[in-house]
């Protein structure tokens, strides 16, 4: 992190200091809500959660030497130097806009409803072939998540890559305010955080708050193959990506090659070039072509983009391919939704042999929760996959609308009662797709299949 003085966080959030002023000197080397980190040079902030309250930690920081605190409450003569707030996850943000203010660099917000992540470890991976990249960690993506991304900021970062989640109003405008991006790039528009955002073109609007804190000069990198998102106009100028003839950057040719990976030739208006991703799943695409334009866009050749595409890795529980003895494992367990789950169900049917898919609940659909489900485990049995195992109180939907579409469907109502079975619905050779919310925690149906 770039340093600063004590001083500057209590003008950048505003509170009230409590402390002999002699510690407003003070470098702030890191800011952090571990109280374990709170060492010399350190800011800590309390924050309070529903079973740890930070608060309680402040005097062993202090003890520990760190520059000082941020404190919901008047601190004690133990806890002090302390910069008291009305809330610490505000003050987080005041200073993480603050800091993001001290780099002239390119910053690119990713956002949508599917595939941030990935579209997020894409961009860095291409740009990190020029510039010294810094990027979210994991998916701190949220008001908590982000000014811990920008407070990492260091003077050696020469662009930085952001990823913005939001599952309400208003939460896009105040993420907007700390990242103020150059450039902003949108996966997709989908079935995502319905039950909050009411329908797609609620989830669009939410999402387009990101527009009202850019600069007139700032660039939209859209999804042309969504509907929503090329019928979207905003204040700036706009590129599209994907495969449809109105989309800027477009791949063509592009051949699926199972577990290794994906080749395709990527077209943009001066030329186009070759390349291939390193990743399982036709998604991946998207994720490459956002990429490209947002490289195109910051000067990058043809060959550096390339390059970049083909360093990219896959991030945790992402579409991991897993060799189990004679079966093959796709575990996909981080979140799910309609739109993911479709695009999973894709990539598993371009797989050989026998395909299976073991589905979980998706949540915060809202209303069209049934429908939803119904959809997704139709979509599977016309895809031609296999067996279809449908598993969770919401996934009975999955396998009804799998049944009514003909597939070979089984459903369990917990995973309980699914691993007791599981030994008999898999058979040598099998590709087996596991996906759900991540608060299912199917990473345990993983685990019991790479250990069969």
């Amino acid at each position: 992190m770039k340093p600063f003085l004590l001083s500057d966080a209590l003008r950048a959030v505003g509170g009230r200091f409590f402390g002999d002023e002699a510690a407003l000197g003070r470098e702030v080397t890191r800011v952090t809500s571990d109280s374990r980190d709170a060492g010399p040079g350190a800011l800590f902030f309390a924050f309070k959660g529903n079973r740890v309250d930070g608060h309680n930690f402040m005097a062993g920081c202090i003890e520990k030497g760190a520059a000082g605190c941020v404190s919901e409450r008047e601190p004690a003569e133990s806890e002090r130097p302390a910069i008291v707030v009305e809330s610490s996850l505000k003050a987080a943000g005041a200073l993480a806009a603050w800091h993001r203010g001290r780099f002239d660099i390119p910053v690119v917000g990713i956002t949508g409803s599917v595939g941030k992540t990935t579209t997020k470890e894409m961009v860095a991976a291409v740009l990190s072939q020029r510039f010294n990249t810094h990027k979210t960690e994991k998916n701190f993506n949220n008001e908590l998540g982000v000014p811990r991304t920008l407070l990492r900021l260091d003077e050696k970062h020469e662009a930085a890559v952001v990823e913005m989640g939001i599952s309400g109003f208003g939460e896009m405008r105040r993420l907007t305010n700390m990242v103020r991006p150059t450039i902003a790039v949108f996966s997709v528009i989908g079935d995502a955080h319905l039950e909050f955002l009411g329908d797609r073109k609620g989830v669009l609007r939410a999402k387009s708050e990101i527009f009202e804190g850019m600069d007139k000069n700032a660039l939209a990198v859209l999804n042309g193959d969504d509907a929503l998102l090329a019928g979207c106009k905003p204040n700036m100028r706009r590129v599209l990506y994907g495969l449809g003839e109105n989309c800027d950057v477009r791949a063509e040719n592009v051949r699926n090659l199972g577990e290794d990976g994906i080749a395709l030739t990527i077209c943009h208006a001066r030329d186009a070039f070759e390349a291939r991703i390193p990743a399982f799943g036709s998604h991946m695409v998207y994720a490459a072509l956002a990429a490209a334009a947002v490289g195109l866009e910051l000067g990058l050749t043809d060959e550096e983009i390339a390059r970049g595409i083909a360093a990219y890795r896959t991030v945790g529980d992402r579409a991991r391919v897993l060799h189990a003895g004679d079966v093959t494992v796709i575990s996909d367990c981080y979140n799910a939704n309609p739109n993911s789950c479709r695009a999973a169900l894709d990539s598993l049917a371009a797989m050989p042999g026998r395909r299976v898919c073991v589905l979980g609940d998706m949540l915060e659909l809202g209303e069209q929760t049934a429908a939803l489900h119904s959809g997704v485990g139709e979509y599977a049995a016309r895809l031609g996959v296999e067996q279809i195992v449908a598993c969770g109180a919401l996934s009975r939907h999955i396998y009804e609308g799998a049944k009514a579409a003909g597939g070979d469907a089984a459903y369990y109502p917990d995973k309980a009662a699914l691993l007791g079975d599981l030994p008999a619905l898999i058979r040598p050779g099998d590709t087996v797709l596991v996906k759900a919310s991540h608060s299912m925690a199917f990473e345990e149906i993983v685990e019991r299949l790479v250990e069969r």
